[in-house]
């Protein structure tokens, strides 16, 4: 990559603006990448993907046809060199490693016709220290045509609300920055929700928490007393809106039910003081889908009096979120059956032998006939003989209840505050369950064999396990010889 530095005044209005961003920013010179892609397509490239992955020596020769122009003083003090000479000589150590794929991908999106690309991705500064990063780039207005002139925008995510805190500097920096940042951004307007808890503060309120617990219309009249000034175009992606006037006709639609507990502990940090916040919080799309977002609340500086311009960034945390659930999940659920699994059931065992409430039923059950399914079927009609068994423990239990599976073939169930009585009731829902599901599905046939007892306050959970666990042995002696099955050959 070769740098070269001429007067740019006449082609960016605002060079101040530029060199002062408090943003990383570069300009580049595509075309002659521009001009290798021609060359390739005319050699019979179709798959650049593949031919980069070839040889590796394809992605330097696209690295040294881009020429580096010009970039600003954050860039220098971001990547830690002196000068834009330094920079460039070094350019070798900022851009390597775990980079390689992700601007694999940035140079395929220009060969597929985009004219913009970016989104995180790994940066060094010359002394070798990291960087996560979030890069914005776009081939600017006018030059679609050559790629002579690209504007790329290297946010350091580590230093966001460093990033946020100087919008001010400039109304048009802020005002670029602000509609082409990859997260989303809002511009509020406080104001009113200030006088609201200045009229509470008076009126001689000292407990702010219990007052919005006894008053949660409160909480209401203060979100709907928000004035949203502007929003960027990240936001009306994320919220599935097509553009700023649709969306802020329908603010209803994406701040309601969970959000309004985040607002409630948002108001709370206001009250006391705190002007920056940062939370895990849930919104809506238009589409009514739930968008999880990691929220920072930020008053912005001369603004502190009044808190007429507040500025907050929405990042989407949809996927983690749900990542995290499915890994919750999977800790304490069956994978297959999706009931609780072992540790769960030895967890909850212990928290009832704990706490009660008594008296507590435990059952044991079997899945009769499993091996005969694998031997006949195969695995895959065993886990599906598996997946009708935990489909009916799901149903039989209640939310205070639990359903477990505890080994291959065998389940538990814990009845909090349930008698002898319950748990015979509990039978009988069961075997009807399984009899519906062999009337639905047919083929193998479901079947439990099932033993319970009854533990009370003072006794030992564990006895009451073994106790049914034996009675559970005995109705699968009962069903094997009721069968005709010789258990030893059959289970």
């Amino acid at each position: 990559m070769k740098a070269r530095e001429p007067e740019l005044a006449s082609e960016l209005d605002g060079s101040s603006m530029f060199e002062l961003a408090p943003v990383s920013l570069w300009i580049e010179d595509y075309h002659a990448l521009r001009e290798l892609f021609e060359r390739w397509r005319a050699d019979g490239v179709v798959d650049l993907r593949d031919w980069l992955r070839g040889d590796p020596q394809r992605i330097a020769e696209c690295w040294a046809s881009i020429e580096l122009v010009k970039v600003n003083r954050r860039t220098l003090e971001l990547y830690g060199a002196a000068d834009l000479a330094e920079l460039q000589a070094g350019l070798g150590s900022v851009f390597r490693d775990d980079m390689r794929e992700g601007h694999i991908e940035e140079l395929v999106r220009l060969w597929n016709g985009e004219t913009t690309f970016g989104g995180p991705t790994v940066n060094y500064t010359l002394q070798g220290k990291r960087l996560d990063i979030v890069l914005d780039a776009t081939v600017m207005p006018g030059h679609e045509a050559t790629w002579n002139r690209v504007l790329l925008a290297v946010e350091d995510v580590t230093e966001r609300s460093i990033a946020q805190r100087a919008l001010l500097h400039s109304e048009a920096y802020a005002r670029g920055l602000f509609e082409h940042s990859p997260v989303s951004l809002w511009v509020e307007d406080f104001s009113a929700v200030k006088a609201l808890l200045e009229e509470v503060r008076d009126a001689g309120v000292s407990d702010f928490r219990t007052f919005t617990d006894v008053h949660p219309e409160f909480v209401e009249r203060c979100m709907q007393e928000i004035r949203v000034i502007d929003v960027n175009q990240q936001t009306l992606k994320m919220f599935a809106a097509p553009d700023k006037e649709t969306l802020l006709r329908n603010l209803h639609e994406v701040f309601r039910d969970a959000m309004n507990l985040h607002f409630k502990e948002q108001l709370i940090d206001l009250w006391n003081g705190k002007t920056f916040q940062q939370r895990e919080a849930i919104n809506y799309a238009l589409t009514g889908e739930r968008v999880d977002v990691y929220l920072q609340f930020s008053i912005l500086s001369g603004h502190e009096a009044s808190w007429d311009l507040v500025l907050i960034s929405l990042t989407d945390i949809t996927a983690r979120k749900k990542a995290e659930a499915y890994l919750e999940f999977l800790g304490k659920h069956d994978s297959l059956t999706k009931l609780r699994n072992r540790s769960y059931f030895t967890d909850e065992l212990a928290r009832l032998e704990r706490r009660g409430p008594w008296p507590v039923t435990v059952m044991m059950l079997d899945l009769n006939g499993l091996k005969g399914v694998n031997d006949e079927l195969g695995h895959v009609g065993g886990d599906a003989l598996l997946r009708r068994a935990g489909e009916a423990l799901a149903k039989a239990v209640d939310k205070t209840s639990c359903a477990a599976r505890i080994g291959g073939d065998e389940f538990a169930l814990l009845l909090p505050a349930s008698d002898e009585q319950a748990g015979e009731r509990m039978t009988e829902r069961i075997n009807e369950l399984t009899e519906l599901n062999n009337t639905f599905y047919g083929g193998s046939v479901l079947s439990f064999s099932i033993g319970s007892a009854t533990c009370q306050k003072g006794e030992r959970l564990e006895q009451a396990l073994h106790l049914a666990d034996q009675r559970m042995y005995q109705s699968k002696t009962a069903y094997y010889e009721s069968a005709g099955i010789n258990r030893r050959r059959s289970d």
